[in-house]
């Protein structure tokens, strides 16, 4: 088994809040990340695939294509938005990195062509904050 990681980039804005909660107990959870007023970060994404090289080209898959879908996908949806707002395939859902991490794996899983399948997808939301999301179910 060969694995392929293709990094991108974006900025998004976003809050963490949960409207069941007051704003003490959102403030004291979340800290300055329940700002109302919003917080944005430069998320770093590396999405790994997987599979057996392609005997005639070497390549596991065409990586200008992999990119392609990145950003069709991914990267045009989130990049410079409000993620609590803007970007459907987050609505209603608490916007963490975790959430983000399943909704981008979710956004991907079914564009990729067989037999070249989903291994990793890596999200960093910070230098010192990352999450990484294999596909598992809990």
């Amino acid at each position: 088994m060969v694995y392929l990681t293709r990094q991108e980039h974006f900025n998004a804005a976003h809050k963490l809040f949960n409207p069941a909660w007051s704003k003490e107990r959102n403030e004291q959870v979340f800290g300055v990340c329940a700002n109302e007023n919003w917080h944005g970060h430069n998320y770093d994404l590396y999405v790994t695939i997987k599979g057996i090289p392609d005997p005639d080209t070497g390549f596991l898959f065409d990586v200008k294509a992999l990119s392609k879908i990145i950003k069709t996908h991914v990267i045009d949806l989130l990049d410079h938005k409000n993620l609590n707002m803007d970007v459907p395939f987050m609505a209603g859902k608490m916007c963490s990195t975790e959430n983000l991490a399943l909704a981008i794996w979710n956004q991907l899983a079914p564009h990729l062509p067989n037999p070249v399948k989903l291994h990793c997808v890596k999200l960093y939301e910070t230098p010192r904050i990352y999450v990484e999301y294999f596909g598992e179910e809990v």
